[in-house]
């Protein structure tokens, strides 16, 4: 072989193997978005940071339900809770970011690591290590009383407390939204309800119908069944405005406190580093399962209200609630138990 056939032939083999690892340079580049094109391939699992049987985890499953038909992959719902959902939130953190584990929260996620004492290396930023899919639901925080307690009104229920007289109110733990809420009613109203804390909803409402407290701030649901009787009587929207479930009950903007307006919601979540595809079909998915007739009236069993956004509003809403909480555990001195 002459010399410059050799050096022809090297070149040409050099050639093939620039093509070769540029070739497989483009095929590794483009494997995600190639996942995403086919997700889901496989099951997708829903993670509620809670016990199985409130209100976050019936709608998992509702939602998870309807999921699979829209998907064509079965939907798991796995319940990891402990710690005001810490634990399960920290897991879904450090999930591989493929779309096959989610995280269907209530807006406790963006206020739990603000009053549970940990250590904030170990634990999941609600901002930071998430990518936001919707808005899945809003629920409004009621003001109740019990039937003993003798409160038919808002306020009654300040002129006995000014006037000295000792007023207990319940939620369903120290560091949950109905407790931001009850301090922040207690600055507004120039009051101090004392704060009883319980392990969860079914205890606190238990104690409110023995009369065991007089008030509580709580979600529609857990109510619901003692409003005919009137051993439970609801009192005030914790919102600025009036809520469809208790169109009777003023709101705090009616009753002259403008500063108070708390709600919960909603909100599915995956881990940081997501595909924008899977993201975006997830959105979509969860749209029209929000607008399906009976999700609506099923939710409302819940005391929610179905309601989509678009990532960035979710994402929004997340970082709005995190500041603003933020601001209220450090006024208050606020820790879970």
């Amino acid at each position: 072989m002459s010399l410059c056939k050799a050096v022809s032939n090297k070149r040409h083999f050099l050639k093939l193997g620039a093509v070769a690892v540029l070739g497989a340079v483009g095929l590794t580049s483009a494997l995600p978005a190639l996942a995403a094109a086919a997700y889901p391939t496989q099951p997708v699992t829903i993670v509620v940071a809670y016990a199985v049987g409130g209100d976050t985890d019936a709608m998992a499953r509702l939602f998870g339900e309807k999921l699979a038909q829209k998907l064509g992959q079965p939907v798991i719902i796995e319940n990891r809770g402990g710690a005001s959902g810490i634990i399960g939130s920290n897991f879904v953190s450090r999930a591989k970011p493929d779309g096959y584990t989610l995280l269907l929260a209530p807006n406790t996620f963006a206020l739990a690591t603000l009053v549970v004492k940990s250590n904030a290396a170990t634990t999941y930023n609600p901002i930071r290590d998430f990518t936001p899919i919707t808005q899945t639901a809003t629920q409004p925080l009621l003001l109740v009383a019990s039937q003993g307690s003798g409160y038919t009104s808002v306020p009654q229920v300040v002129k006995d407390a000014q006037a000295g007289k000792a007023i207990t109110y319940a939620t369903p733990g120290s560091g949950s939204p109905m407790h931001i809420l009850g301090e922040v009613f207690n600055r507004a109203a120039g009051v101090k309800l004392a704060h009883i804390p319980y392990k969860g909803v079914a205890p606190a409402v238990n104690d409110l119908l023995g009369g065991h407290v007089a008030l509580s701030w709580m979600t529609y649901g857990p109510v619901e069944p003692h409003l005919q009787s009137g051993k439970i009587r609801i009192l005030a929207n914790g919102a600025a405005e009036r809520t469809p479930l208790a169109p009777d009950a003023p709101s705090m903007r009616e009753l002259g406190y403008k500063d108070v307006d708390v709600a919960a919601w909603q909100g599915l979540y995956a881990p940081k580093g997501t595909p924008d595809a899977i993201v975006q079909q997830l959105n979509a998915a969860m749209a029209d399962i929000l607008k399906m007739p009976d999700v609506v009236s099923k939710m409302r069993v819940f005391g929610a209200f179905a309601k989509s956004s678009t990532p960035d509003a979710l994402g929004k809403l997340t970082a709005d609630d995190h500041a603003y909480y933020a601001k209220i555990v450090k006024e208050f001195n606020i820790e879970a138990d």
